[in-house]
């Protein structure tokens, strides 16, 4: 699914939850591809350090060989623009910020990444009310909030693509992870809603549905349920490709999903698991 070139060029993109994992490596590549990027996270000292891994050290595209590097080195890729608002978006004023801001910085919002996503482990016996509302909360309403600031500026500039991140138990459930598969759940039938209502408007709304990914967020999870990181991320490959996935091949999801690559796609939930929905009823 590799999109080469500089698919994104002109374009501006609000990625939530990209201070690390998918999130980080999401706006590296949409950067790399020529968006100018708007990162938005709780944790600042995170998100502005991917801005200046964007705009101060530069990036070069991976390159097969020596030659291609060498040629590569010749060109001149342009300035990187990126920039970090931080923000809680479980909150309608912070959202409402960080669109302002990046309408006053980039003037436009072509791309809407609603990345942002937290995990409790536990039976719905187990949950507390607290857990509940706040994975709720940043797994579903957040994209809520952040939808009605954007679409009404994709609107009027001629239509965009929003990009929601959902998961592989968003689609079929999971042991004793109650609200994370409700929330996932939810997002996956929230895109397909939004497709719909912003589709005349140019708007095409899709979701992404990772399998385990290698992120500080999976290996959280093998603290939540008390058992053995390695022996957790053992399981976790335990899948067609007999592994995790990594951050950057589901941020190659992103971007087509982003580009022009998939202008007929809309209200789909890409699975991007190595196979471990395969044999799911």
């Amino acid at each position: 699914m590799t999109i080469s070139g500089q698919a994104l060029t002109g374009k501006t993109a609000l990625i939530t939850g990209g201070a690390s994992g998918i999130g980080r490596a999401t706006a590296l590549l949409f950067a790399r591809e020529g968006a100018a990027v708007a990162i938005t996270d709780l944790n600042e000292p995170a998100g502005r350090r991917v801005v200046e891994e964007i705009t101060h050290e530069g990036i070069i595209p991976h390159l097969e060989n020596r030659e291609t590097l060498r040629q590569a080195q010749g060109r001149s890729w342009g300035t990187r623009k990126a920039i970090f608002e931080p923000a809680d978006v479980t909150r309608a004023a912070d959202c409402r910020r960080v669109v302002t801001r990046m309408l006053r910085e980039f003037g436009a919002i072509h791309i809407l990444f609603n990345n942002a996503g937290i995990t409790r482990r536990a039976s719905v016996v187990e949950l507390s009310e607290e857990d509940w509302d706040r994975v709720m909360a940043v797994n579903v309403k957040a994209i809520f909030l952040m939808c009605r600031e954007v679409i009404p500026v994709m609107a009027s500039n001629g239509g965009g693509s929003i990009i929601n991140t959902s998961s592989g138990w968003g689609l079929a459930g999971g042991a004793r992870a109650a609200v994370y598969c409700a929330s996932k759940g939810a997002v996956v039938l929230l895109t397909k809603a939004m497709a719909i209502d912003h589709g005349p408007q140019k708007i095409r709304v899709n979701c992404i549905c990772p399998g385990d990914t290698d992120t500080n967020m999976l290996r959280d999870e093998a603290g939540q349920l008390k058992e053995d990181e390695t022996r957790f991320l053992a399981d976790s490959a335990k899948r067609p490709l007999g592994r995790i996935g990594t951050p950057e091949e589901i941020a190659q999801a992103a971007l087509y999903l982003a580009s022009d690559a998939s202008s007929f796609v809309t209200g789909t939930s890409l699975v991007v698991d190595g196979g471990g929905l395969a044999g799911s009823g």
